[in-house]
């Protein structure tokens, strides 16, 4: 794509635009960043045929990221253009969660690529010096070509998201951007900064050349690492400061206190807040979480809609038809602090619209949930139950169980019909534990020795690692094990 020339200086912006542009660089923990072209990218079909032909195009670096990549005839048929390029002397990185691939791609696939030149690294394997390491989870998409295209989505590698004709499973919903301009180069820097934690980083030359100015929209990446919380910063601020609407699609929603109460206070506060959820999920335990936490939602005047198709799998967020967010962060716990994650946060008033429509079309696809019964009927679904995830769900439904029981236990608020629940079932465990630990103590007392005795180890495997690394002589010129390539 040819150089645009710079547009012309923008006008002065109000304090009060400062100032927000401030509050969100600050919140996010990323600049914005002008001069990009973004375009939407609406289900797997378009972001497969998207990958396929940037890839095919790459001269110099393919930097592929996903936290499920699997052996199937869309992962093999991506594998070969990866190989393709990587044959032709393009640098090809692959980062792979190993969680998220664990069975679902090995060796064999990868070996045409690793044989053609092309690398591939795998995020957070299990390991004895962090015994509790593997619960965080590089959860990104993310492609980068020739450090000019980006595509940040939810989209993974596995043909299951384009369903099954033959069982009548529709396609999953989700969503995605393709973008072009300065802001490729925080991808490039993003990607480059958890390749390098897993081996030896990328040269400086293949950091270069992003930055041409594709268009005149102004974007923030927010690349987020597990304990940084940026964005759940930001979207707390967003849902503060919406005036007009709020509407919300994720696939995996399990709202912490605070983001419930921002919504629940924008909605009372007028604010058109909706949100867009799974009827059918590929993970039915998620989605009975999800739904025990309507009723504050509902009471409080936001709507909440469940989509009727396979799987709604989309993480998007558009407010006041200016302000729009597309990646791959779930609204939850484990997306929110525990995970790696990117997304795009899109500060343009066409962008917005576009978002809008499609969540008016996806709304008509879609049951409201109303607190006139008990149980409320839904419409019949079409398609099966889909299979598969992505995303730390056990982790986020622990964290709302233990969120639940501390809160019962503090007697810090009100609990919920459904929330109280699970209670029951906390307390039946506790006294089994109890009345076990009294008539046969042995059963406890040796599983917490032998669990004390392996995290005591695996410290202090972690103390000599450090140890070795903070005596090395010529830190600079220290040497890294290179990790296993695939499991």
């Amino acid at each position: 794509m040819p150089e645009l020339a710079c547009p012309p200086p923008a006008p002065p912006a109000s304090p009060w635009r400062r100032m927000a542009e401030q509050a969100f660089s600050r919140a996010a923990g990323a600049p914005l960043v002008g001069g990009n072209a973004v375009e939407l990218l609406i289900d797997a079909a378009i972001h497969f045929e998207t990958w396929e032909r940037e890839i095919a195009a790459a001269q110099r670096a393919v930097f592929f990221e996903n936290y499920i990549i699997r052996d199937d005839a869309i992962g093999r048929r991506l594998r070969d253009v990866f190989v393709e390029r990587a044959a032709a002397g393009v640098r090809v990185c692959i980062l792979r969660d190993w969680l998220g691939c664990l069975g679902l791609d090995g060796r064999r696939f990868w070996q045409p690529l690793l044989d053609a030149g092309g690398e591939v690294r795998s995020y957070n394997p299990p390991r004895f010096s962090s015994p509790l390491g593997w619960i965080s989870r590089d959860h990104r998409k993310l492609l980068v070509v020739d450090n000019a295209f980006a595509c940040i989505s939810g989209v993974c590698l596995s043909q299951k998201w384009l369903g099954d004709p033959a069982k009548q499973i529709a396609p999953w919903r989700d969503t995605g951007v393709a973008l072009r301009g300065p802001a490729v180069g925080e991808l490039v820097h993003a990607f480059a900064e958890l390749w390098s934690q897993l081996g030896t980083p990328l040269p400086a030359e293949l950091l270069q050349g992003a930055g041409t100015v594709a268009g005149e929209i102004d974007v923030r990446v927010i690349a987020t690492q597990p304990s940084t919380a940026g964005l759940f910063r930001l979207d707390q601020l967003i849902a503060a400061m919406a005036r007009e609407r709020l509407w919300l699609a994720d696939a995996y929603f399990v709202g912490l206190s605070p983001y419930v109460q921002a919504l629940v206070a924008a909605a009372r506060d007028g604010v058109d807040v909706r949100l867009l959820v799974p009827g059918t999920s590929d993970i039915p335990a998620v989605a009975r979480l999800s739904q025990s936490g309507y009723r504050p939602l509902l009471e409080a005047g936001v709507r909440v809609f469940e989509w009727n198709g396979s799987m709604m799998h989309a993480k998007t967020a558009v407010a006041d038809a200016r302000w729009a967010r597309v990646g791959s962060s779930n609204l939850n716990i484990a997306s929110w602090i525990g995970n790696c994650e990117i997304d795009l946060a899109v500060e343009d008033r066409g962008f917005a619209a576009q978002m809008e429509a499609q969540y008016r079309h996806d709304l008509g696809n879609a049951t409201e949930i109303v607190l006139k019964r008990r149980k409320v009927e839904k419409i019949a679904r079409r398609g099966g139950r889909a299979h598969g995830g992505s995303s730390s769900r056990a982790a986020a439904g622990a964290m709302r169980l233990a969120h639940s029981v501390g809160s019962a236990l503090g007697n810090q608020r009100v609990l919920g019909r459904a929330e109280a629940g699970a209670l029951p079932w906390v307390a039946l465990s506790l006294l089994a534990l109890t009345v076990i630990g009294l008539r046969w103590p042995w059963l406890l007392a040796w599983p917490l020795s032998v669990l004390a005795g392996l995290l005591g180890l695996s410290l202090l495997a972690r103390y000599l690692q450090t140890r070795r690394r903070n005596v090395a002589p010529q830190p600079a010129k220290e040497s890294r094990d290179e990790p296993a390539q695939s499991s």
